[in-house]
């Protein structure tokens, strides 16, 4: 029987807000800077394709025409094909570390969802899950892309599943880092429901579309970028320079630029999200597969408790690795552990 949830994406915004009245009264306030924004840029792209934020990313670009947009993704190495996907409110620059550690034996290809990083944001498209899903599934086949290792983030987790499930047969392994991996388990609303109970983001997202205020917030990314990364994100505070906090709100430096993040959020907010149908025969191939999920265990937004056991639900035989003082951008949190653990696994 086909299994399909549409959810209320409980798990598959990455919002990151606090849930304070203080901090959405201040949020309210600024209102003063949209109004005093400079004037909006006609141009669908926010970063320079050849920026590097002082060779912090020293990658080369690539872009691939992808229904009707153009996608950015980097492309290093040879061998075995490793695919990262990142999630809100990040790009490709997630994985600049572990693209250094492991496209010395590996062809390691990371894209940007559309509305994200460097790829382009067109003013006439949805960002729900559904519309990631099908992109990454034009760009795999596009390139050809066999015997993929997903590496997986927050909503790349349930867009690369969907990828998965679509396309098991080019899928080689599954690793999670923080990220969801829905695959039909019988625990998965009842886990969303408790995670959703307890994540202080999910609050401030509901009132924040209640009160009409949810577009104009996520409009000033380039402005409160810092707390939302911070605040439900991560632990090791050293990570804040001037060019660290460049690399990630460059990206949305113009309301039109955060289409993909609203759009993500909206999705959330008004239940139109939808995870991929999988058929039992597919979950069951897929379950099979190796797998790995490497968790930070201070992650409030996508809280381990919840999240470790539908891993295992949907990979009784995949492996866990528990990061302890790891919040939920865990990769940047622990990127060279996590590079490690990686490559021990692919060993194996």
């Amino acid at each position: 029987m086909q299994i399909q949830y549409k959810i209320l994406a409980l798990l598959l915004v990455g919002i990151f807000f606090p849930h304070s009245s203080v901090q959405t009264q201040n949020f309210e306030d600024n209102s003063k800077y949209m109004k005093n924004h400079l004037t909006i840029s006609s141009q669908s792209f926010s970063i320079s394709s050849e920026e590097t934020f002082n060779n912090t990313w020293p990658y080369k670009p690539h872009f691939k025409e992808i229904a009707g947009f153009k996608m950015h993704y980097v492309d290093e190495g040879q061998g075995e094909v490793i695919l990262a996907l990142h999630g809100e409110s990040t790009w490709g620059y997630l994985f600049r570390h572990l693209i250094a550690s492991l496209s010395s034996d590996h062809r390691v290809i990371v894209p940007d969802h559309m509305g994200f990083g460097k790829s382009e944001t067109p003013q006439d498209r949805s960002y729900l899950l559904q519309d990631h899903i099908e992109n990454l599934e034009q760009f795999v086949l596009d390139l050809d892309l066999k015997g993929i290792t997903l590496v997986m983030h927050d909503f790349g987790g349930p867009v690369g599943m969907g990828l998965a499930i679509r396309h098991p047969n080019r899928i080689k392994r599954i690793i999670s880092t923080n990220g969801p991996t829905p695959l039909g388990q019988p625990g998965l609303v009842d886990a969303l429901m408790k995670n959703g109970a307890t994540s202080p983001w999910f609050s401030w997202i509901f009132k924040a579309y209640e009160k009409g205020i949810l577009e104009q917030v996520l409009g000033q990314l380039d402005y409160n970028i810092l707390s939302t990364l911070k605040l439900n994100g991560f632990e090791n505070n050293d990570l804040i320079t001037e060019t660290w906090l460049q690399a990630y709100r460059t990206p949305f430096k113009t309301p039109e630029h955060t289409l993909g993040a609203i759009g993500w959020a909206k999705g959330f907010a008004e239940g139109a999200h939808q995870f991929e149908p999988v058929e039992a025969v597919t979950a069951k191939e897929l379950s099979k597969k190796p797998a790995l999920a490497i968790w930070g265990m201070a992650d409030k937004t996508l809280q381990p408790e919840h999240f470790l056991p539908l891993f295992s639900e949907a990979f009784p035989n995949g492996k866990i690795h528990r990061l302890e003082g790891v919040g939920h951008y865990s990769l940047e949190d622990a990127p060279g552990e996590i590079a490690l653990l990686i490559k021990a696994f692919l060993k194996n």
